[in-house]
C-alpha cells in the first residue's frame, strides 16, 4: 500500500502532491491494478490533512481515470502507468542510487543534490534529449 507523505516546503498544493505520489507510485509499479488506496480517514491520519484535501486528489484521480471509488469498499486503482519500461527501472535506480552515493560523499546535501538534479533534468529535456530513447 502506498505511504502518503507532504512536504510543506514545496511550493505544491497538498491535493497535487498525493496525485503526484499516485501517479509515481503507479508508474513505478508500486499500485497495481486492482490495488487499494488508503480511506481517506486512514490519509488524514497519518499526514495530518484536512479530509477535504484527500477527497479532492481522490476524485480528480478518478477522473483521470487512474482509480474508481466503490462505495463503502474504498478506492481502487483501475489502470497503471508503468508500461514496458518498468523492467528497464531497477537497473537505472541502483545507476542513481550509485550516483547520489557519490554526490553525498562529494559533500552535497539533499536540497544541493534535489537542485542538481532537477537543474541537469531540465537542461537535458530543453536540448530535446528527454524523448530519445
Amino acid at each position: 500500500m502506498i505511504e502518503f507523505h507532504l512536504d510543506g516546503r514545496s511550493g505544491v498544493a497538498p491535493y497535487m502532491q498525493l496525485i503526484q505520489q499516485v501517479r509515481h507510485a503507479l508508474r513505478l509499479g508500486v499500485l497495481h491494478e486492482g490495488d487499494k488506496l488508503p480511506t481517506v480517514k486512514e490519509v488524514v491520519a497519518r499526514v495530518a490533512i484536512n479530509p477535504n484535501t484527500v477527497s479532492k486528489a481522490y476524485r480528480e484521480l478518478e477522473y483521470e481515470g487512474l482509480v474508481s471509488a466503490r462505495p463503502g469498499l474504498g478506492t481502487f486503482v483501475t489502470r497503471t502507468l508503468g508500461g514496458e519500461s518498468l523492467d528497464r527501472h531497477e537497473p537505472l535506480r541502483l545507476e542513481l542510487e550509485r550516483w547520489l552515493g557519490t554526490a553525498r560523499e562529494a559533500g552535497l546535501d539533499d536540497e544541493s543534490i534535489e537542485a542538481l538534479m532537477v537543474s541537469a533534468f531540465r537542461s537535458f529535456s530543453a536540448a530535446g534529449a528527454g524523448g530519445r530513447t
